[in-house]
């Protein structure tokens, strides 16, 4: 009699973040696995009623398709986008700081 045929399985997370909140998900997932394939598995746009669709994607940190497919311990992080851009706010920053001392009298 024949062996029923394995199906290969491998874990991931998916991970995405909002000021104040926060979902990371382990998941399960049948080989092959692609990006997309996880964030529809974890549930993360019915949680936060998101459209995952517009926010780009990574795998640990790098940026990845949503056809990439996934290895066993990866972790799929889907990316808000930013509010300001980086250099800009700290540029506002350190203007504020260098106001503020020139107003204490200070170079």
């Amino acid at each position: 009699m024949a062996e029923p045929a394995r199906v290969e399985t491998i874990s991931v997370e998916v991970a995405y973040a909002e000021p104040g909140r926060q979902f990371l998900r382990r998941l399960a997932l049948d080989v092959p696995a692609t990006v997309a394939d996880a964030i529809n598995a974890a549930g993360v746009e019915r949680e936060f009623g998101i459209e995952a669709s517009l926010l780009a994607v990574g795998i640990w940190s790098k940026p990845a398709a949503r056809d990439a497919l996934l290895r066993d311990g990866d972790r799929v992080e889907l990316y808000r986008p930013l509010k300001a851009d980086p250099k800009d706010a700290r540029r506002r920053r350190a203007d504020r700081a260098s106001g503020k001392r020139a107003r204490d009298g200070q170079p």
